[in-house]
């Protein structure tokens, strides 16, 4: 295989893990937000994230070990394994190893939740809120089409989906869920 194709291979790969990824965050938000429409099922969105997740986590890798393998990055493996240890752009391409390093939590966590514990599943879910930003920024400082028209696009608009469907979970989680229990107790109990 030509170093021409790992590296068109290793570029294509990082922008659908993006998009993917983005659309698995997104999924994740409003999977928690329980959003539902008619005829779709609140548990089809979370089939649907679990499922997306693992087809994104095929092109991330398909992605890391076309860089990897290509004579012209001469990455090694240590910079797909080891977080900042890599002598080239050692700050975007750890920051790459460290969001793939917590998307490999999440992923085992979630596959091992009903042994693990909810608690201790949703403790290292929230490595996600982590794992996301570290990607897009990996892709902003390494990627040779960062500045591209067609990536700038690509990015634009992952972000802007994964934000609005964060402040929408945000603007409707509410604050404290018992506030309304504890207001109706509070003046029985002062009574008293």
């Amino acid at each position: 295989m030509s170093s021409q194709v790992l590296w068109y291979t290793t570029r294509g790969a990082g922008a659908v893990s993006l998009v993917l990824l983005s659309a698995v965050a997104c999924l994740g938000l409003l999977t928690r937000l329980r959003v539902r429409g008619q005829g779709w099922p609140s548990f089809l969105s979370a089939a649907v994230h679990q499922d997306l997740a693992l087809v994104s986590l095929f092109f991330l890798l398909l992605h890391i070990v076309t860089a990897v393998v290509d004579p012209f990055t001469n990455l090694g493996i240590a910079a797909a394994t080891v977080p900042f240890g890599s002598a080239y752009r050692t700050l975007w391409l750890g920051l790459g190893t460290l969001s793939f390093e917590l998307g490999i939590a999440i992923g085992l966590t979630s596959l091992a939740r009903r042994a693990i514990g909810v608690r201790a599943w949703r403790a290292v879910h929230w490595l996600a809120y982590a794992c996301w930003p570290l990607a897009v920024l990996h892709g902003l400082g390494t990627g040779t089409d960062s500045h591209s028209a067609w990536l700038v696009g690509i990015t634009v608009s992952c972000c802007s989906g994964v934000l609005i469907c964060l402040v929408w979970r945000l603007a409707s989680a509410p604050v404290d869920p018992l506030a309304g229990a504890r207001a109706a107790r509070l003046p029985a109990e002062g009574v008293r």
